[in-house]
């Protein structure tokens, strides 16, 4: 019978697995990921440790609005950083592919879409991205036409991010109060509608229920960030403001252009569009990893104090109130290496779909790598 291994190697870094990750858990299928999570590079490591990664600063905001307000670590930030530049590659590579079955050379923004295409809600939130991008720009140069002044379409009056329920949306948002700046509706090649030459026209007062579905997820989102903002004072939630626009492409694109690999994993000269939905995607698996990292350091925390915790607290008989004099309890420690990598083997995990047939031998078999 054959062995079936894994390619999904999680990215090279400082650090190895420690005693939280219980690898008896893991299945057969897993075991190439397991050697793949354990390994280190030697290069890699001589890098980070003397550059440390390239955009620490902008996980540490995502992750903080994604909920771990702790002070992350360098070496969690390298992982992250890694996968991301790992899933960041894998799309590119993907995309020429598709780009060059249509007979093209140069990447658009349909092939990125349609690497996410069955992730419904995340494709909802990105084509929302996009949508509020248009109105924007169409603001932008109509106030430009205008002097920017009167009526002619003024940019600041108010924000669009309050309607804006994607995080991490590039750079500070602009508004207008111009009625004809409507936010356009991104339509996509394999919708059904596209199918069809005479288009329904689309009313005001019309709901998309299915659009209603797709968005469960980001409500979901919003309504963590509400109970996250009710505590705060304005300063505070300004900040907050502030961290949700974080991102790895903002008057960054000449460094992330050289960071994911363009000329060397794809020959094509990525538009702005592309750069932006790329810096999109990188929120979405930063954010992604950070909240699956969050459930697994809860689960292990919560082990721990049914198991009684540390060899110093099991002989401690009765837990006694603190005194006026008491040094304080041990700060909440963030999430670290072993929580992402955790996190990140449970993301990459085949869905019932992919494992139909598994137990039936097919030699040297390698799992493609799954974008998160």
């Amino acid at each position: 019978m054959g062995t079936e291994t894994s390619s999904r190697e999680l990215p090279s870094s400082p650090t190895t697995i420690d005693d939280a990750t219980d690898f008896s858990l893991w299945t057969p299928g897993d075991e190439a990921l397991k050697s793949g999570v354990e390994a280190t590079s030697t290069t890699a490591l001589a890098t980070e440790l003397s550059h440390g990664p390239a955009y620490r600063r902008e996980i540490c905001i995502m992750m903080f609005v994604s909920g771990e307000t702790g002070d992350v670590s360098q070496e969690t930030t390298s992982i992250i950083e890694n996968v991301v530049q790992q899933q960041v590659m894998e799309m590119l590579k993907r995309a020429t592919d598709l780009a060059a079955r249509r007979g093209v050379r140069t990447i658009s923004t349909d092939d990125l879409i349609f690497l996410i295409r069955h992730d419904k809600a995340k494709v909802s939130r990105l084509r929302t991205f996009l949508s509020w991008k248009d109105v924007r720009k169409s603001a932008k140069d109509s106030d430009e036409k205008g002097g920017g002044g009167g009526d002619a379409g003024g940019v600041d009056d108010f924000d669009l991010a309050a309607n804006d329920p994607t995080l991490g949306s590039g750079g500070p948002s602009v508004g207008t109060r111009n009625s004809k700046n409507k936010k356009a509706k991104v339509g996509l090649p394999w919708d059904v509608s596209s199918f069809y030459s005479e288009q329904v026209p689309e009313r005001d007062d019309e709901e998309d229920e299915e659009e209603e579905e797709m968005n469960a997820a980001t409500l979901q989102r919003l309504k963590q960030a509400d109970e996250r903002t009710k505590g705060m004072n304005a300063e505070e939630y300004l900040h907050f403001s502030e961290c949700r626009q974080a991102s790895f492409t903002f008057r960054k694109g000449k460094r992330f252009r050289e960071w994911a690999g363009f000329g060397v994993v794809t020959d094509s000269k990525p538009n702005d569009d592309i750069v932006d939905i790329l810096g999109f995607l990188t929120y979405e698996i930063v954010t992604l990893l950070t909240e699956e990292a969050l459930k697994v350091k809860a689960a292990e925390d919560a082990l721990k104090r049914e198991s009684g915790g540390d060899q110093e607290k099991r002989s401690r008989k009765r837990r006694r109130e603190p005194g006026l004099f008491d040094l304080q309890e041990e700060a909440r420690t963030p999430v670290g290496p072993n929580h992402i990598q955790e996190a990140y083997r449970r993301l990459q995990r085949p869905d019932l779909k992919s494992r139909y047939m598994h137990h039936i031998p097919k030699g040297h078999w390698q799992r493609p790598l799954k974008l998160i």
